[in-house]
């Protein structure tokens, strides 16, 4: 009788093959010269990997951080309005019977590629995060801190002119 086979180990070799030959076909088309080293594409791919699949897009640290939602968020909703008080409501009227018809296939079209377009944004913001954390304990790590626990770049950057004042009354 033949030994079990783990489906743990198979699915991971199957990942490993996709993920070579994937690298192999963007070498082949002209992608970054640095994924010729297998480590940094694993590396890279497991970045975006975790932006794609394991964060939340609706958890950002990123779009919390811009002012206001209008400002990056696509808006997908038509509305019509007018400034005019005595004709506006027959304007409005006529733009939703007669333009809105006419229009409608070029409404439907860019409303479908809206909708990729927030879906790229926000996998972008997903990565840009990623990509922030992965930095910051770097940082971390290059300075001699186990943890980024208690700690904002602010403080970060107070200590170190506090230092610097306090080299300047030695020197």
């Amino acid at each position: 009788m033949s030994d079990p086979v783990s489906v743990d180990r198979l699915m991971q070799e199957l990942e490993d093959d996709v993920r070579r030959a994937r690298r192999k076909r963007l070498l082949a088309r002209g992608g970054a010269s640095d994924y010729r080293d297998p480590a940094l594409y694993a590396g890279v791919d497991a970045v975006l990997r975790r932006a794609l699949e394991a964060r939340d897009h609706d958890a950002l640290l990123l779009p919390d951080l811009l002012s206001s939602e209008e400002e990056w968020q696509l808006a997908l909703h038509l509305r019509f309005n007018s400034h005019r008080p005595v004709i506006g409501p027959l304007l409005i009227f006529l733009k939703r019977k007669l333009l809105l018809p006419l229009n409608r296939w070029l409404w439907e079209y860019s409303l479908e590629n809206f909708r990729k377009q927030r879906r790229v944004n926000a996998i972008l913001f997903a990565c840009v995060e990623e990509l922030a954390i992965a930095n910051a304990r770097l940082a971390a790590r290059v300075h001699g801190q186990d943890g980024l626990e208690g700690r904002d770049g602010q403080e970060g950057q107070d200590r170190q002119e506090g230092q610097d004042r306090q080299v300047g009354r030695e020197g």
